[in-house]
């Protein structure tokens, strides 16, 4: 568009502005909202565990977790958890993994490989390193004996989620893989503060730490959105 010579500074900034937007207006957005803003909430967590601060929701949310206990939700919620990790997420991450090389799409495998098995990493390293211990309001059906930090249940989900959400985004898958795993990521989170071995704080804190590790991977491994998953020739 050609700039008319009596327009203003204002004026010129302001179209400038908008096409900046126009163009990168989706990586923007990722940096922003998938990145900034989850590292800034995690920090925030992250501070109060590390000076041993009390978290003010935490053990209202836990308490009302419990009051909801009864034997059907008691099923329900351990085969939730289960689902959320050792027999749900992991073997599903492992096979998403497996039929992206299969299928020679080798940067999309790379990008679920070193986000997936990365974030199992910091976890790890994460609750060495903030050492929370568990609660102990009152004893868990399912207990648990490592640290509580951020939450691995949380994180797992919510990689996978993250991770899915990215590669689909181009397709029309995105909005029925949206549908599928917004709900099971929040019956995960809730199904540990239930069994009482999480608290509240844990969940958010690992669903932050992991939105902001899938999107710096996926701003890595995709040049920093100028690519899309997909839009190129098997192999490459």
């Amino acid at each position: 568009m050609r700039r008319g010579r009596g327009d203003s500074a204002v004026e010129q900034e302001a179209r400038f502005g908008l096409a900046l937007l126009r163009r990168h207006g989706w990586r923007l957005l990722l940096v922003f909202a998938g990145l900034l803003l989850p590292l800034w909430g995690f920090a925030e967590l992250a501070d109060e565990i590390h000076e041993r601060e009390a978290i003010v929701f935490d053990e209202p949310l836990l308490q009302y977790a419990h009051s909801l206990a009864r034997d059907g939700f008691d099923r329900l919620f351990v085969i939730v958890s289960q689902l959320g990790y050792l027999y749900g997420v992991v073997p599903f991450d492992v096979l998403l993994v497996v039929v992206l090389t299969l299928r020679r799409r080798f940067r999309e495998a790379s990008f679920a490989a070193i986000a997936l098995a990365g974030s199992a990493l910091l976890n790890i390293a994460a609750k060495q390193f903030f050492a929370r211990e568990r609660p102990s309001l009152w004893d868990s059906i399912a207990p648990e004996h490592n640290y509580s930090f951020p939450s691995g249940h949380a994180m797992g989900s919510m990689t996978l989620l993250v991770t899915l959400a990215l590669l689909s985004w181009p397709t029309r898958w995105r909005w029925p893989v949206l549908a599928v795993m917004v709900p099971f990521v929040a019956l995960v989170g809730f199904s540990r503060l239930y069994l009482g071995v999480h608290y509240p704080s844990d969940i958010l804190a690992g669903w932050a730490v992991a939105t902001a590790w899938v999107v710096a991977i996926y701003l890595i491994v995709y040049r920093g959105g100028l690519l899309r998953p997909w839009l190129h020739r098997p192999g490459a």
